[in-house]
């Protein structure tokens, strides 16, 4: 079986990897798909400083996804008494992720998805600590998702007060 070695001379699968990459990045593109068609709401919304023009998003999530698709697949492969439980926040964070799109975009129920972005920085925060307990480089790889959901709770309120 081919592998990928990683910092820390972790190996991994790259049929778990590939997975775990699938998962991901499927779960961008099922909400990409439930919100087709409602994408420019955010050009016509007034939005709060620090908003980044829309071009940035899919390749901050494409990043974001990938990092979590290479810590899904360290988890995976470990042995570690805490992997069950971080497998359960990963897969519940993913289907939260997924559901803020069509909220925000294809409802514009703006409020309902502040809240709900406030569900899944929780959930990243339990993700993040689980993953600790099974490998602290998975960990580590999950900070730049936690910061980018939280500036995403920031700039979602901020819709919420101007619009």
């Amino acid at each position: 079986m081919k592998t990928l070695t990683l910092p820390g001379g972790r190996i991994i699968g790259l049929p778990t990897f590939y997975a775990a990459l699938a998962v991901c990045l499927g779960t961008g593109a099922i909400a990409g798909l439930l919100a087709l068609g409602h994408f420019t709401t955010y050009q016509s919304l007034t939005l709060p400083p620090l908003a980044p023009p829309s071009a940035v998003f899919p390749i901050v999530w494409t990043a974001l996804y990938g990092l979590m698709a290479l810590s899904l697949a360290i988890v995976y492969e470990s042995r570690a008494p805490m992997r069950r439980a971080a497998l359960l926040v990963t897969a519940l964070q993913l289907i939260v992720n997924a559901a803020w799109v069509p909220l925000f975009f294809r409802m514009q129920a703006f409020a309902l998805a502040f809240w709900e972005l406030c569900v899944l920085l929780f959930l990243v925060i339990a993700m993040l600590e689980c993953f600790l307990h099974v490998d602290p480089f998975a960990a580590l790889l999950q900070v730049p998702y936690l910061l980018w959901t939280a500036f995403a709770c920031y700039l979602n309120l901020g819709v919420v007060l101007l619009n």
